[in-house]
């Protein structure tokens, strides 16, 4: 039987299909299209992100093709200096198509053996204690343990499920589209540079292959947002906006956006578990929905796979989204102030400016960037220190760095006294003894994030139970709490 079926081809979707596969889970990806989307609708991978690559052993392969660029400006186009002191490898936004990022995704579940089956649709679900029942439009079905919907702001997934998605509907529209441009390199840029004084849903970038990504503010909002817009319609805002069309023409593909701002009410129901899209939609401003669904699947994985082979403690499948949740919502209202300071009302102008200034103290630029890079994500684990709840920096140990430990997706105890133990769960569990590191003790799980800070052993067993299950009956230590 299959594992684990993935609804959605994306990237969040392939993201998910390796975390699983990489534990043995067998999972088949369906998506209805025939094959990947050439809309690039996301420009880039931030910091956490990046992170999350290295601690599978990928980074590398997006760092080559990307172009990395300073994190001044991000939050809601402010112009301030980066602010320096940023706790990353990668102080930096990737700039990468999302075509690529969904291309290298799947070529590394590919490798691992996650099955893809495209131009396939699914229809409806049907659930019992023990599996899920995927129908598909060719009349055909597919029966798996678990099943996610990473099928986008749309996703059938939730609809099937009958779980509400509250928010607020979009109030503006914006115009993108892929086309080529006659005008010269000289005046696209002293357009953008006027333009955008004021209006920053307006951009024209170079691709590098004769073609241009515009952007612009569309006139009104449309009706039915499952229709593009056309050539005309793109070409007239970009007059109205810009005074000039810049020569517009050979689209080669044209779609819209909104600033709608939606939150799924919760995030599995039985079998069934939403991720990404899916889950969550927000307005564009900061880069930050792809890498939020790229972070839900990095937390999802390690904890569906342990449900899969049948060692996840109680409550582990359903701390997914008691964890995610409220960072999608931390998202929303980051965007929703972004639309407010890039709006064109005076009063909206007068807090962008209070902003700017309040922004000159680095300590409130360093908070928002963190914010969009997700680096100051920090999950509700109890009281405790600081560390916990945190994902853990690539810092240095004695052999390399940390995250290379962690490419196998285990978790890692990291332990400087060698006076700990990880008995009973070495098969869920490595051990890093390493006094080189300025760290306490820490339990870190598959995802990065610590789970425990400490340097008591009964303790240390307590977390190692909660998160990673009983011990194995045979190398269980005497000072793990009773069954």
């Amino acid at each position: 039987m299959i594992d684990v079926i993935v609804v959605g081809a994306g990237p969040t979707g392939m993201m998910l299909a390796g975390e699983l596969r990489l534990r043995g889970v067998r999972v088949v990806v369906l998506d209805r299209e025939s094959a990947p989307t050439p809309v690039v609708r996301a420009l880039g991978l931030h910091a956490r992100s990046l992170e999350v690559l290295a601690q599978r052993g990928l980074v590398d392969r997006f760092l080559a093709l990307g172009t990395r660029h300073p994190l001044g400006g991000y939050f809601a186009g402010i112009a301030k200096p980066q602010p320096t002191g940023l706790d990353t490898t990668y102080p930096f936004v990737l700039g990468l198509a999302q075509t690529v990022t969904e291309r290298l995704l799947t070529e590394h579940a590919v490798a691992l053996g996650v099955e893809i089956r495209r131009g396939t649709e699914l229809v409806g679900l049907a659930q019992d204690e023990r599996t899920v029942t995927a129908e598909l439009a060719d009349g055909s079905t597919l029966t798996a343990r678990y099943l996610v919907g990473c099928d986008g702001g749309r996703s059938t997934v939730r609809s099937l499920l009958g779980i509400a998605f509250p928010g607020e509907p979009s109030r503006v529209d914006t115009l993108l589209g892929e086309l080529r441009l006659t005008a010269t390199p000289e005046t696209i840029t002293a357009v953008n540079t006027e333009v955008r004084r004021t209006q920053l849903r307006f951009g024209a970038a170079p691709l590098g292959d004769g073609f241009h990504r515009v952007v612009v503010p569309a006139a009104g909002v449309a009706e039915d947002r499952t229709v593009a817009p056309t050539f005309d319609e793109l070409r007239q805002q970009l007059i109205a906006t810009a005074g000039t069309d810049l020569g517009a023409h050979a689209p080669r593909w044209l779609s819209r956006f909104g600033d709608a701002t939606r939150l799924a009410e919760r995030y599995r129901r039985g079998r069934v578990l939403l991720a990404g899209d899916a889950a969550h939609i927000h307005p564009p401003l900061g880069g930050q929905g792809l890498n939020l669904g790229i972070q839900d699947a990095m937390n999802l994985g390690w904890k569906l796979a342990a449900q899969v082979d049948g060692w996840a403690p109680p409550g582990l499948l359903d701390s997914y989204g008691a964890e995610r949740r409220p960072v999608a919502a931390d998202v929303l209202d980051n965007t929703r102030a972004q639309m407010l300071l890039v709006s064109l009302d005076p009063g909206a102008r007068a807090v962008r400016r209070l902003l700017s200034e309040v922004m000159d103290f680095e300590g409130v630029t360093r908070h928002l960037i963190e914010k969009v890079i997700a680096t100051a994500v920090r999950y509700d684990l109890g009281d405790g220190q600081d560390l916990l709840g945190r994902r853990l920096p690539d810092v240095a140990v004695a052999d390399g760095r940390l995250y290379d430990h962690l490419h196998a997706g285990r978790a890692l105890l990291l332990d400087p006294t060698g006076e700990l133990s990880v008995a009973g769960w070495g098969d869920r569990v490595d051990h890093l003894i390493d006094d080189t590191v300025d760290l306490p003790a820490v339990l870190v799980r598959p995802d990065g994030h610590v789970a425990w800070v400490g340097d008591g052993e009964h303790d240390l067993a307590t977390s190692l139970t909660r998160w990673f299950g009983e011990p194995d009956a045979a190398t269980r230590p005497l000072s793990a709490p009773p069954r």
